[in-house]
């Protein structure tokens, strides 16, 4: 890798970064005069707008997140795809993802304080692996309405993300993949998917105890997750 290459990926993720760290959530807080940073949670993501101010800022600030790490990402895929850098590969998209979600965990513009960074790792994967993630998607919903456990359906998305972008990766129609993963990608996604059930743990030995939390519908009540 030559020092004009390094440079380049260098750019990436700091452009990626600061994509990343705009505080959309804090933003939204200083709209109804507010320091999110002070209320609720103190965390600066969606949950905890949708907790302080509603559900529909909540929503707002989990597609504008979640934007923040699509941008980056969909960009240096079109760079790569049009090959208008020669000198860049697929390890740019995980730079880029990277940057954004450290820029949203991260953030510059509020002394490095930021949420949690799970709408903005979504939008990462969403222009990283697309089926993939749609298919994550539709598990998370399935196992969620079947068992009202949103901890399980937490880990089955994760779990079956890596394993359908190897399948997508793997067949092929007309000698061509039905959508190509680089190698790059699937690694850091069984990655992603492997730090996702570790989290999890404690989640897993309430599910074997039986006495994980499901979502009532009758009370509406949300799980509680477990915060390590």
């Amino acid at each position: 890798m030559t020092t004009g290459t390094v440079f380049l990926y260098i750019l990436i993720f700091l452009g990626s970064y600061l994509i990343g760290a705009i505080p959309w959530a804090y933003l939204i807080g200083k709209m109804y005069g507010l320091d999110l940073r002070k209320e609720g949670s103190g965390n600066i993501g969606a949950t905890n707008v949708t907790r302080v101010i509603g559900k529909f800022w909540g929503r707002v600030c989990f597609l504008l997140d979640m934007i923040k790490g699509f941008l980056p990402v969909f960009i240096v895929t079109m760079l790569i795809k049009q090959q208008i850098i020669a000198d860049i590969n697929d390890l740019a998209q995980i730079v880029a993802a990277g940057g954004a979600v450290i820029g949203h965990m991260f953030c510059v513009f509020l002394r490095f304080k930021g949420g949690k960074g799970v709408s903005t790792s979504a939008g990462c994967l969403l222009a990283m692996a697309p089926y993939s993630f749609a298919i994550s998607g539709i598990v998370w919903i399935i196992v969620f309405l079947i068992g009202r456990y949103v901890s399980l359906a937490s880990i089955a998305a994760a779990a079956v993300l890596p394993v359908s972008a190897t399948f997508f990766s793997m067949m092929k129609v007309n000698d061509r993949a039905i959508y190509p993963v680089s190698i790059y990608i699937l690694i850091f996604l069984y990655i992603l998917a492997m730090l996702a059930i570790l989290k999890h743990t404690g989640n897993i030995k309430r599910l074997i105890n039986g006495t994980e939390h499901r979502f009532d519908k009758k009370n509406q009540t949300a799980e509680k997750e477990n915060p390590k």
